[in-house]
């Protein structure tokens, strides 16, 4: 039991979160009466096996899927706990050479068009790891994923500045027409969100920005604006991304991100800076440099960009609260800011910025990391007492640039001075500028922008469920 206050208590509950006692899966169990019991060993390979009276018999590992994970309303957020079947790297690899194979053989029909998408935060990640410039990372990186076999590779960038001039528009709307929705919260994060759904459903649901993260921004635009491009359909494209974290497994395998009309889901496999790293150890490259280079790609627009690792303003989670604030002060008020500095609250994972005319403070922002911070402003909520008008929130402290499925620091390194290298590192990135003629066409050919916004609100933004806590005897408070 953690203590903050005498107003909360949790439960389990830390800044890196694992499966609590009630993440349970029903499971029918073949029992025979005994009065001794069962007698079970353990096997040299890790096995279970229980002595009956015909013998030894193999016991069955109970497997937690994605889909389990999501409906039990148990644990808050975690992949490293549960065995998930579609999110590895060995089903990674299982379909490349399955899809290699069909290949080989002419079988047509059973290739896929094999898609990665890499995020900045596991570049930086795998750069600092192997002691490489960033753009130079990315490059090898892109070499080891064409000689697994896959077609294509790209960066996020697209996705990143889409996901913040929606989020913008969506915090214009509300601040103009819904005060009651305010403050906006980020929704970015899938370990934020899987965590309110659980923990405070319908409370703090209508709070959250209910545009798409990145990641399934970048799914929706290779399934359909790329598919379509290259003339074939959603599901014969196989996507995978590259993540900082393990909660976008669970992101991606919501099934609000599984497309009806193209009979799949917009991302079918994410692996994380970790899992890139040892899959890059198993195949003999423990120098990344002996990856031979490849280029990045970019069909979204005619003209490349310059380079394929951007900085998205100073935050390492995407910059949602530095540009939203800077758009609304330019937006509502008519004031250009240049700089935005944030000011340190009780630590340095919970900083605001207010604009003010005459002595009146006209907007307060805030970037809340970490569940201590996130269970702060919770609580404030709850009372009435939260001023805020958008909160940049993540789950992770530091955000993601510390994501719980980045690279582990080396010998002598905490994790604290790692984080910093990072964020330096981020920081020195060219500075990106969502206002690009590739965005402007994706809204123009792809969404149709004629007026209408159904078509935009249902591919780039989504929806929330609260999920109905069970009722079993763990939840009893003796």
């Amino acid at each position: 039991m953690s203590r903050f206050s005498g107003a909360l208590q949790l439960t389990d509950l830390d800044d890196f979160i694992t499966p609590s006692q009630e993440c349970i899966k029903p499971v029918k169990i073949e029992t025979t009466k005994s009065k001794t019991g069962s007698k079970i060993t353990i096997q040299d390979d890790g096995s279970y096996m229980q002595a009956t009276s015909s013998g030894l018999q193999k016991l069955e590992k109970v497997e937690i899927t994605l889909a389990d994970c999501l409906a039990c309303s148990g644990c808050i957020t975690s992949a490293e706990g549960v065995l998930i079947s579609q999110q590895s790297q060995e089903e990674l690899l299982k379909v490349m050479n399955a899809n290699n194979l069909a290949k080989l053989n002419h079988q047509l029909d059973e290739v896929r068009y094999v898609v990665f998408t890499v995020a900045q935060q596991p570049i930086l990640s795998l750069a600092k790891r192997y002691n490489l410039p960033p753009e130079e990372t990315f490059e090898r990186v892109a070499g080891y994923f064409k000689k697994l076999g896959g077609d294509l590779v790209l960066d996020t960038k697209i996705a990143d500045d889409l996901a913040l001039i929606e989020s913008r528009n969506e915090f214009i709307e509300r601040f103009r027409t819904n005060r009651q929705a305010l403050p906006m919260l980020a929704s970015s994060c899938p370990g934020w969100v899987c965590y309110a759904e659980k923990t405070h459903g319908n409370f703090i649901l209508p709070y959250i920005s209910t545009t798409r993260s990145p990641q399934q921004m970048m799914g929706m635009l290779v399934k359909r604006y790329l598919a379509k491009m290259q003339g074939i359909s959603g599901n014969q494209i196989y996507h995978v991304t590259v993540m900082p974290c393990y909660d976008k497994k669970l992101e991606a395998s919501r099934e609000d991100f599984f497309s009806e009309v193209e009979n799949c889901r917009d991302v079918d496999c994410v692996i994380t800076s970790i899992e890139i790293e040892q899959m890059l150890e198993a195949s003999g490259f423990s120098r990344l440099e002996a990856v031979e280079r490849c280029s990045i790609g970019w069909p979204w627009t005619a003209q490349r960009m310059p380079c394929s690792v951007w900085s998205h303003e100073t935050s390492g989670s995407g910059g949602y609260s530095e540009h939203i604030f800077k758009y609304a002060v330019r937006k509502l008020f008519n004031v250009e800011i240049d700089q935005v500095e944030f000011k340190n609250l009780r630590n340095n994972d919970l900083r605001e910025v207010i604009f003010e005319q005459n002595g009146e403070v006209l907007l307060r922002f805030a970037i809340a990391n970490g569940f201590r911070n996130i269970q702060n402003i919770v609580q404030k909520m709850k009372r009435g007492k939260c001023n805020y008008h958008y909160i940049e929130i993540m789950a992770c402290p530091s955000g993601c640039l510390n994501g719980g499925a980045q690279i582990r620091p080396g010998d002598g390194q905490t994790q604290r001075d790692l984080t910093a290298d990072l964020e330096l590192m981020y920081r020195s990135l060219p500075r990106s500028n969502p206002e690009n003629e590739a965005v402007e066409m994706v809204y123009t050919t792809f969404l149709d922008n004629s007026g209408d916004d159904n078509k935009r609100k249902e591919l780039l933004h989504t929806s929330y469920h609260q999920i109905e806590k069970m009722n079993t005897a763990l939840n009893i408070k003796w």
